[in-house]
């Protein structure tokens, strides 16, 4: 009986989290309500408050998934450039963010939760700062650091980042876009995709040397 009653309660709360991962993506934080959540798991209303606590304690659960991610895809990156000079390092970050994050697409749901996360902050904005954004920021600083011949506290190392990272994060959020109905076409507009991203980033940073 005592087993069952465990069993039932590690399936509500993984309705829960799964519907409020789909819900907050969707809409955000903010927008969505506990009884929506509850609602979409087909569970109690009180299930939210139960299992997490609360709505903060349940979408910190959902971003702790995510966060897992997105340090995984950061490793990744670092793991696929190990022992190469510092532009082919970049050349593979590049290739793990175009085919992790938009080639398989697997991971859209985190785009879609870090877009309204940033758009409308909560509490958790920091925590994401400080365990995947400012850990990425490092290691790709350190790459432009390293072909500018400078340290990573030179300003030129930041922008050159930002235009690098933005250039990916516009092709998460267009992807699906009718404004850009082929810039992802398939394997090889993915590949065209990553290879500019690639030349582009590289030349620029050449440039500013």
């Amino acid at each position: 009986m005592l087993q069952k009653m465990h069993q039932k309660d590690s399936e509500t709360h993984t309705r829960v989290l799964e519907a409020a991962t789909r819900l907050f993506a969707a809409t955000g934080f903010k927008k969505v309500t506990v009884r929506e959540i509850c609602r979409e798991a087909s569970a109690n209303v009180a299930a939210v408050n139960y299992h997490f606590g609360d709505k903060l304690g349940l979408y910190e659960e959902v971003m702790a998934q995510a966060m897992e991610v997105m340090r995984e895809t950061t490793a990744l990156a670092q793991r696929a450039g190990d022992g190469r000079p510092a532009e082919e390092k970049l050349a593979a970050f590049v290739q793990v963010m175009v085919d992790r994050v938009i080639r398989h697409a697997r991971d859209s749901w985190i785009h879609q939760l870090m877009t309204h996360e940033i758009a409308d902050p909560t509490p958790v904005l920091s925590v994401i700062q400080e365990r995947v954004i400012t850990p990425r920021m490092i290691y790709v600083g350190e790459l432009v650091a390293e072909m500018l011949g400078t340290s990573p506290g030179d300003p030129r190392v930041m922008r050159c980042c930002m235009s690098l990272l933005s250039q990916l994060y516009f092709a998460m959020a267009k992807m699906d876009s009718a404004m850009f109905p082929r810039m992802t076409d398939g394997d090889e507009g993915l590949d065209a995709l990553r290879e500019h991203i690639t030349a582009f980033s590289l030349a620029g940073i050449r440039a500013v040397k």
